[in-house]
């Protein structure tokens, strides 16, 4: 068999449970063990393909896992060769990535768009805190800045709201989203969409995709209210893990937005 697919369901739709969810419920997943020596990239009809021991490795659609560029591929790749004895899905997230943007997004680009771009009219960054004063300078000086970045570059002005009551955005300033989240290609977009429903922001994604934020920045910005919280009554440990595993998450799709500017 010259091309196969190894994941079974954990790789259906590009996507895995959440660790955490599994370990709530008792699940123990039966992973599939390693059994190929070396992963590494050739060259297939044009595109760089994910290959384990110079087989073309596949996507649960049996698509090729292959991208345009050489160093997605090797990135890849070196998920596969990271891999121990078993193959974990859970600590392959941009293979996972890539996945999805073959298998879902290649199939429903518009749909994705709209998904991704409709955050806009609930955006993270738009809705503040009237009190305390210390939350509400955090919120300040941590989403002011990205939302002024958002209006002089995408040409997205949004409505910055006190508490939770939900108010329309202006037509004009979400057509400015949509058409900031459209020019990616299909890869791009599934790694938008981790770094926008992780976040709960895409002004947020757009500026990591953009090179204006780092992964790190972004990520503090959209954890100011978690963190305040912590900061009043602590943390617990399942939390923690939580947030290390979402953070494994957004570094990889923030990676692959880098790696594609």
């Amino acid at each position: 068999m010259s091309d196969r697919d190894f994941y079974g369901n954990w790789f259906r739709d590009g996507s895995v449970p959440d660790p955490m969810h599994s370990a709530q419920k008792g699940m123990k997943p039966e992973l599939p063990k390693r059994f190929y020596k070396e992963a590494g990239v050739i060259e297939r009809v044009g595109l760089n393909a994910v290959a384990l021991d110079g087989r073309v490795a596949r996507t649960p659609a049996k698509a090729l896992l292959a991208v345009p560029s050489r160093e997605i591929a090797e990135a890849l790749a070196a998920e596969w060769n990271r891999q121990d004895t078993h193959i974990d899905p859970f600590a392959m997230p941009m293979t996972r990535i890539a996945n999805s943007a073959i298998d879902g997004v290649s199939q429903s680009r518009q749909a994705v768009i709209d998904e991704i771009s409709k955050f806009g009219g609930s955006d993270l960054l738009c809705y503040r805190a009237d009190a305390p004063d210390r939350l509400v300078r955090r919120q300040n000086e941590a989403w002011n800045p990205v939302l002024e970045w958002s209006v002089q570059n995408l040409g997205s002005e949004l409505l910055v709201v006190k508490g939770i009551t939900h108010r329309a955005q202006a037509p004009e300033a979400l057509a400015a989203i949509a058409r900031a989240v459209s020019v990616h290609d299909d890869l791009g977009l599934a790694s938008l969409h981790v770094v926008t429903t992780l976040t709960g922001s895409v002004v947020l994604a757009l500026a990591v995709a953009k090179g204006h934020l780092e992964p790190e920045a972004a990520w503090a910005a959209a954890h100011v209210d978690e963190d305040y919280q912590i900061e009043l009554w602590g943390s617990d440990e399942e939390a923690q893990r939580r947030r290390a595993w979402r953070w494994c998450e957004m570094e990889a799709a923030s990676r692959l937005l880098a790696m594609l500017r």
